[in-house]
């Protein structure tokens, strides 16, 4: 039942074509892990303004994978972004991660999807490694 259902809904709602949806599928699954990857990079450098750099190379590595990739970027970064703002109205005062602050990540976020440099919003210094 959940196989059919997933079925039906890469062909209805993404437009995926009977003979791509396993790698669309496959595609948004590297694509999430690419997104996954970005993510403890910048929990792992810890370095001041390097979040919209890691948003678009998130962003951009995810889009690199192909269609189900794209996709796989444009739901995370939308649900991250959402689940901000909704966390927001539940603690005491704002978590510094205001409207404006969502509007830069989201043009972040399509900046890497669209296949443009990541490195446009690194910060000076940010080690090599990342």
């Amino acid at each position: 039942m959940k196989l059919s259902m997933i079925t039906i809904f890469c062909f209805l709602i993404l437009g995926v074509s009977s003979q791509s949806w396993g790698t669309f599928l496959r595609e948004a699954g590297q694509g999430a892990r690419d997104m996954w990857r970005a993510y403890t990079d910048m929990r792992e450098a810890r370095y001041k303004d390097a979040d919209k750099y890691f948003h678009a190379r998130g962003n951009y590595d995810a889009a690199q994978r192909g269609p189900g990739g794209a996709w796989a970027a444009k739901v995370i970064s939308d649900a991250r972004e959402d689940s901000q703002r909704f966390t927001d109205l539940f603690k005491y005062g704002d978590s510094g991660h205001g409207v404006e602050d969502s509007r830069a990540d989201q043009i972040a976020n399509e900046h890497g999807r669209s296949g443009k440099d990541p490195n446009d919003f690194r910060p000076p210094g940010l080690p090599d490694k990342y």
